[in-house]
């Protein structure tokens, strides 16, 4: 199984369609993991306005995740949804393509801290630990052609999340960044048995997580 997770900076692009067809059309069983999008900047902007706690706007991120997927659905119909990892499973079975979106009341039963230190890369890598994933796919609107990088120069980049080592830190599958023009490379990447794009370097840090606090 392929894990992948459209940034939500790709919300307004055309490659966001060419992505979710070759996803359909790549014929591997991948489960497909939305970002925030600008929905998550609206929790962002309102949590600075009306100052409310994390645990509030930890679970108004992850409806901005659902709102960014459900529209992954409005884009292309052969989209599956799911909720839940049981679903996921019972899907991946019939090797359809889901969109996950996931659930406040299923999260909020983990040990994930509501915090921003942990967004939707962080939670892509939590839900390919309990899948039983090959590949990690980070798809992102950046542009750096570096075979590998360490996940503490992603933090540093900020590339992704401060939490997301933490949750890659003993990884049983491989983690890429690809750049979001490249999803015709991707297919043929997938076909051919390539390498995928830059490939993440997993430190074994033996780190907690950062600070929940903004």
């Amino acid at each position: 199984m392929w894990v992948v997770k459209l940034g939500g900076s790709l919300s307004r692009s055309p490659q966001l369609k060419q992505w979710l067809k070759v996803l359909v059309n790549v014929g591997e069983r991948i489960v497909i993991v939305p970002g925030g999008a600008a929905f998550a900047d609206q929790v962002r902007d309102v949590q600075r306005h009306w100052r409310f706690n994390d645990v509030i706007a930890h679970q108004m991120a992850i409806l901005a995740m659902n709102q960014y997927g459900l529209m992954f659905k409005g884009m292309v119909d052969d989209l599956i949804m799911a909720t839940s990892i049981e679903e996921i499973q019972q899907l991946y079975k019939k090797r359809s393509v889901v969109v996950w979106l996931p659930s406040i009341a299923m999260l909020g039963q983990t040990d994930i801290p509501a915090s921003w230190s942990v967004t939707s890369d962080s939670l892509a890598a939590w839900l390919a630990q309990h899948l039983p994933t090959k590949h990690l796919i980070l798809v992102k609107s950046i542009a750096f052609d570096l075979p590998e990088v360490s996940t503490s120069w992603l933090v540093q980049q900020d590339i992704v999340d401060a939490s997301f080592p933490h949750f890659i830190n003993q990884a049983g599958f491989d983690v890429w960044i690809l750049e979001a023009g490249n999803a015709g490379l991707f297919y043929t990447a997938v076909r051919n048995g390539a390498n995928l794009g830059t490939h993440v370097l997993i430190e074994n840090s033996g780190e907690d997580m950062p600070d929940s606090s903004l």
